[in-house]
């Protein structure tokens, strides 16, 4: 093949590439949601659960093409979020994830890995906790089970939170982008303060119970009480002793010098060790 037979294959394969990159996109009819979803790559499926205030964008653009090398990644944009409009209901982390079992049935996807961080990570958990047949491994990255899980410090920044602080910043600017409702940023964000007020507590029992193995990614300053984060891992068998005796399916990280925003930065670090979490037998 001569050189310009080599240049013309080059471009089809580039060309091909980006064609299989390209993902798939659409608005699942869900308990009165119109909600947004992306599907990336092949494989099992993994569901992605953004934080609050944020979107698919802003919080998983360079974590997707990692994690979509082996799997089917399913990214959403919750309630309110993105692409998926707001409606009159209270944006609790119960119902985030009876929406996020929903759109599971919608894609014919019996059973999923979920990772979510922040506020995705508790409606993760409660996905874990009220459709564990749909769950079958879990990713929980700087997010408590209960409120108290938070430092004092930041259950008082949250109460400090106003649309004002907004004005301006990358998640205002990108929910004008991309919602339905551009001009509705102050409501959407008394929405989401109103639920979280309103609390996301789960029973340690509860949590206990979850059939699903999970893995707590922490940073060392992230604002969650380090005595909080082990006492997650221990509902979910951990803080034994694994030369004498079984070790719990579950996993526990804490990387230093991490705040809950610095966190995500250290994707490098975290997917290898989310990759291996997920591909254990358990």
């Amino acid at each position: 093949m001569n050189r310009l037979g080599w240049i013309f294959l080059s471009f089809v394969v580039a060309s091909l590439a980006c064609a299989q990159e390209k993902p798939t996109t659409g608005y699942a009819p869900v308990n009165g949601l119109k909600m947004y979803y992306e599907v990336h790559g092949k494989g099992e499926p993994l569901v992605l659960l953004h934080g609050a205030f944020m979107t698919i964008t802003n919080n998983w653009s360079e974590w997707i093409p990692e994690l979509a090398k082996t799997r089917q990644v399913i990214a959403v944009e919750m309630q309110g979020h993105g692409r998926t409009g707001d409606i009159a209901r209270d944006m609790t982390s119960e119902n985030l994830a009876d929406d996020v079992a929903a759109l599971l049935a919608y894609l014919n996807v019996p059973k999923a890995d979920v990772l979510g961080y922040s506020m995705g990570g508790t409606v993760a958990m409660q996905v874990a906790v009220r459709h564990p047949e749909n769950v079958r491994k879990v990713v929980v990255i700087s997010s408590p089970y209960r409120r108290d899980g938070m430092t004092q410090e930041g259950r008082d920044a949250i109460k400090g939170i106003t649309p004002e602080l907004f004005v301006g910043s990358p998640l205002e600017t990108e929910y004008k982008k991309l919602s339905p409702t551009p001009d509705a940023f102050p409501g959407f964000v008394k929405h989401v303060l109103d639920a979280d007020a309103k609390g996301y507590d789960l029973d340690a029992a509860q949590l206990k119970a979850t059939k699903a193995p999970m893995f707590f990614i922490f940073g060392d300053a992230d604002g969650i009480r380090l005595e909080h984060v082990a006492e997650m891992f221990r509902l979910k068998g951990g803080g034994t002793h694994g030369d004498l005796g079984p070790r719990t399916s579950s996993r526990l990280a804490v990387l230093p010098q991490a705040t809950h925003v610095t966190l995500m930065e250290s994707m490098k670090d975290i997917v290898p060790m989310v990759n291996g979490f997920l591909n254990a037998k358990e």
